[in-house]
C-alpha cells in the first residue's frame, strides 16, 4: 500500500478514534486524563502535569483546583515552599477507571469486527508507530496520557517503554 493512502487510511481512523474517545470522556477530558495520570504516577506537581497535558500554567492551576475542590485529587506539600505533590484520591482513582472502561468499550468497538488476521496485522503496525511517538519520558507520558497501563502489561509490554531506560 502506498504511503499517501495509508496516511489517509490513518487519519480517518484517528478521527474516529478521537470523536469515539470525546464521546466516551465527554467535557472532561482533561479531568480524566489528570486522574489516569495520577493515579499511574502519584505525587507528580502541576508542572508535570502542565507538560505530560500540554496545557497552559493557568489551565493547570484551574484543573488542579477543580479536583481538589471535588474530592478528586490530594495536594500535598511538596519538597520546597512553592511546590505541591498532588496524589487522586479513592474517588479520583475511580474516575480514572471509569474513564479507562468507556475508553476502552468505545475504541474495542472500532476493531472489535475485524477478523483476527486484521486484528494481529493492525496491532503488528500500531506497536511499530506507538513505538516511534516518543524518544524521552516527558514524550512518552505526553502519547500515554489517557493510557490503561494495564493493558499495556497484559501484552509483550508498553511500546514506549524504550523511553524510560537508562
Amino acid at each position: 500500500m502506498d504511503v499517501d493512502r495509508l496516511a489517509q487510511l490513518l487519519g480517518v481512523a484517528a478521527l474516529a478514534a478521537h470523536d469515539e474517545l470525546a464521546a466516551a470522556l465527554g467535557p472532561g477530558r482533561t479531568r480524566s486524563a489528570i486522574l489516569v495520570h495520577l493515579s499511574a504516577h502519584p505525587g507528580g506537581s502541576a508542572e508535570e502535569l502542565r507538560h505530560v497535558l500540554g496545557l497552559s500554567q493557568p489551565a493547570t492551576t484551574r484543573a488542579v483546583d477543580g479536583l481538589a475542590r471535588d474530592g478528586l485529587i490530594d495536594v500535598r506539600p511538596g519538597p520546597d515552599r512553592r511546590t505541591h505533590d498532588l496524589h487522586a484520591t479513592r474517588k479520583g482513582r475511580r474516575a480514572a477507571a471509569a474513564a479507562l472502561s468507556a475508553r476502552a468499550d468505545r475504541l474495542g468497538a472500532l476493531v472489535a469486527g475485524l477478523d483476527p488476521g486484521a486484528r494481529a496485522a493492525l496491532g503488528c503496525g500500531l506497536e511499530a508507530l506507538v513505538a516511534g511517538l516518543a524518544d524521552d519520558r516527558a514524550g512518552a507520558l505526553h502519547a500515554c496520557r489517557l493510557c490503561d497501563r494495564g493493558a499495556c502489561t497484559s501484552g509483550p509490554g508498553c511500546p514506549l517503554d524504550h523511553t524510560t531506560r537508562a
